[in-house]
C-alpha cells in the first residue's frame, strides 16, 4: 500500500513527516533563509510557498542551488523585504513585466514569483500570464514531482500541498504531467526535453501516456530556441548515465529533429553476411564509459562526436568487410558545423572537441611493439596538455563484451602511457615550443614574414620530433643555418 491509499488523517501525518525529513536535509543556511522568507511574508501579509525543484530534490536527498518561492501577491515586494534580512544586503534583480525577482546569496539563488495562470498561442512557447491562485500556479507546472508546495505561512508552516500525488510519483520514480500531457507539451515543447532530462538525471521512468504524448508532439520542438535545447542537452550529457536521456531522445523522435547526424549512426547494415556494429548504441556506451571517469562536459561531447562521421565514410570492401577510413578526419571537420547548429560555443571548447575527435585513433596505432620514439614524440606534441583527456576518451571507446579483449586493449593503452612517460621525461616534448622562433629566423637572415621563414621553422620542429637533433637551442641553431643554405637563403657567416 502506498501513502495515497491511506485515510486523510494518516495522510496529513505523512505530509508533516515528509516536511520534517526534508527540513532535516536542509543546511543551517537553508533553514535560516526559509525563516527569513517566512518572516518577511508575514510582515507583508503575503501567503507564500516553497515550490518545485527544491522541494523535490530535498525529498530525494539531492543537492540543489535554487529555491523557488511563489506568493499570492507582489513577489517583487516580497523579494525586497527578504533582502533586508541579509547582512550584507544582496541586490534584488527584478523583472517588472513578469512580476518576478531574484536574490543570489553565497549558497543559493532564490526566485520569487507571484502565483499565476498561463495560456499559450500555438506558434509560441511564451505564455500569456495573469494573476492566479496557488492552485493555478501548481496547474501550470510541468510535472507532478515539480508541483509540490510547502507552506511558509505561520498558521500552517510546513504543510505539504500535493494536488497531483507528486509524492507518489517520487516513490514510484514516475514522470507524469499534472494536466493532460499532449496539452502540456504542445503549450511548451521544451517540457518534452525536460521530461527526458529528469528521467536521465533522476533515474525515473516517463509514464507511458506521457511518453506517447512526447512522440506525438515531437515536431513542436522546432519552435524552441537552439540555446534552450542546448542547455537541456548539456544537462542530459552531465547526468550520471547520459545514455538514458539520449536513448529516450532517439525513441521519442526528438533527436532526429534536433541532432540528425547522431541518428544517422543508428542501425547496422549487412552485405554477404558481414555487418558492422550499431554505432549509435556504441556511442551511447562510450558516453556512459567516459562519464564514469570525468565530469568534463566537453570531453563528454567528444565522446558523443568521436564516430560522428562513420555514416559518411562507411564502405564495404570485398574480402574485407565494412570500413570507415578517415572518419576521424571527416568527423573533426563536422564538429564546428554541429556546434554552430546546436548553439554550442564556437571557442576553445569547440576546438578541444575537434582535436579529440581527430586524434581519438592515434593512441591505438601506438599499441604495437617497437613503436619509435619519434611516433611517441608526435603524439605528445600534438596532444599537448590534452594528452590525459585523449587517453581517457580512448579507454572509454573500448565497448567489447569480451572481457579478455577489453583487458588486452587496456593493457595496450597502459603501455602507450608508459612509453609516453619515458619519452616525456627524456625529451620534455609535451606543450613544447621549438627553441628557434620565427622572429629569430627573420632577424638572423634579414627576412620578411613568408614561406622561407615557415620552411626553416617547420624543418627544425620536424628534426627534433624525428630525433635527428636534440631538443636544445645550440643544436637547433646549427640546424637552422644548415637548412637555410639548403633552400637558398643567404647566410652571412
Amino acid at each position: 500500500m502506498i501513502y495515497s491509499d491511506y485515510p486523510d488523517i494518516i495522510k496529513s501525518a505523512f505530509y508533516l513527516l515528509i516536511f520534517a525529513l526534508m527540513y532535516i536535509k536542509c543546511s543551517d543556511k537553508e533553514i535560516s533563509i526559509l525563516n527569513k522568507i517566512a518572516s518577511s511574508a508575514q510582515k507583508l501579509e503575503l501567503p507564500c510557498y516553497l515550490i518545485g525543484g527544491f522541494v523535490r530534490d530535498k525529498i530525494l536527498g539531492r543537492q540543489t542551488k535554487d529555491m523557488d518561492v511563489v506568493c499570492i501577491g507582489d513577489a517583487i515586494a516580497l523579494a525586497h523585504e527578504v533582502a533586508k534580512e541579509f547582512r550584507p544586503k544582496p541586490e534584488v534583480h527584478y523583472f517588472k513585466n513578469f512580476g518576478t525577482a531574484q536574490i543570489k546569496t553565497d549558497s543559493i539563488e532564490i526566485e520569487f514569483v507571484g502565483a499565476r495562470k498561463e495560456s499559450y498561442n500555438y506558434d509560441s512557447r511564451k505564455p500569456q500570464v495573469e494573476t492566479g491562485t496557488l492552485e493555478d500556479d501548481q496547474n501550470r507546472r510541468d510535472f507532478t514531482i515539480n508541483a509540490l508546495a510547502i507552506s511558509l505561512n505561520k498558521n500552517d508552516f510546513g504543510k505539504l500541498l500535493d494536488p497531483f500525488n507528486g509524492i507518489k510519483d517520487i516513490e514510484l520514480k514516475n514522470i507524469e504531467t499534472p494536466l493532460e500531457p499532449s496539452r502540456t507539451f504542445s503549450d511548451d515543447p521544451l517540457r518534452m526535453m525536460r521530461a527526458i532530462r529528469f528521467a536521465s538525471q533522476l533515474h525515473f521512468t516517463i509514464n507511458e501516456k506521457t511518453f506517447e504524448a512526447i512522440k506525438q508532439n515531437a515536431e513542436r520542438i522546432k519552435i524552441v530556441s537552439g540555446e534552450r535545447i542546448a542547455d537541456e542537452l548539456n544537462k542530459i550529457l552531465l547526468s550520471n548515465k547520459p545514455s538514458v536521456g539520449f536513448d529516450l531522445l532517439y525513441k521519442s523522435g526528438l533527436l532526429k529533429i534536433i541532432f540528425p547526424q547522431m541518428v544517422e549512426l543508428a542501425g547496422a547494415e549487412y552485405i554477404d553476411g558481414k555487418g558492422h556494429k550499431d554505432n549509435f548504441y556504441h556511442t551511447l556506451q562510450v558516453i556512459d564509459n567516459i562519464s564514469q571517469n570525468t565530469n568534463d562536459l566537453w570531453l563528454r561531447w567528444a565522446a558523443v562526436l568521436h564516430d560522428i562521421a562513420k555514416p559518411a565514410t562507411k564502405k564495404f570492401e570485398e574480402g574485407h568487410g565494412w570500413t570507415f577510413h578517415g572518419h576521424e578526419v571527416v568527423g573533426g571537420r563536422m564538429v564546428p558545423k554541429i556546434f554552430s547548429k546546436l548553439k554550442l560555443p564556437q571557442n576553445e571548447k569547440m576546438k578541444f572537441v575537434r582535436k579529440m575527435v581527430e586524434m581519438h585513433l592515434r593512441p591505438i596505432g601506438l599499441t604495437k611493439e617497437n613503436i619509435t620514439d619519434s611516433a611517441i614524440r608526435r603524439l605528445l606534441f600534438d596532444a599537448g596538455e590534452d594528452f590525459e583527456a585523449l587517453m581517457t576518451l580512448c579507454e572509454a571507446d573500448i565497448t567489447s563484451k569480451n572481457k579478455q579483449k577489453v583487458k588486452r586493449y587496456l593493457d595496450n593503452f597502459e603501455h602507450v602511457r608508459e612509453r609516453c612517460k619515458e619519452v616525456e621525461e627524456k625529451d620534455n616534448i609535451r606543450n613544447w615550443q621549438p627553441p628557434i622562433t620565427g622572429e629569430l629566423i627573420m632577424q638572423r637572415f634579414d627576412l620578411s614574414p613568408g614561406r622561407q621563414v615557415g620552411d626553416i621553422k617547420n624543418a627544425i620542429r620536424e628534426a627534433i620530433l624525428d630525433g635527428i637533433i636534440p631538443n636544445d637551442y645550440d643544436a637547433a641553431y646549427a640546424f637552422m643555418l644548415k637548412k637555410a643554405k639548403e633552400i637558398g637563403v643567404v647566410v652571412n657567416e
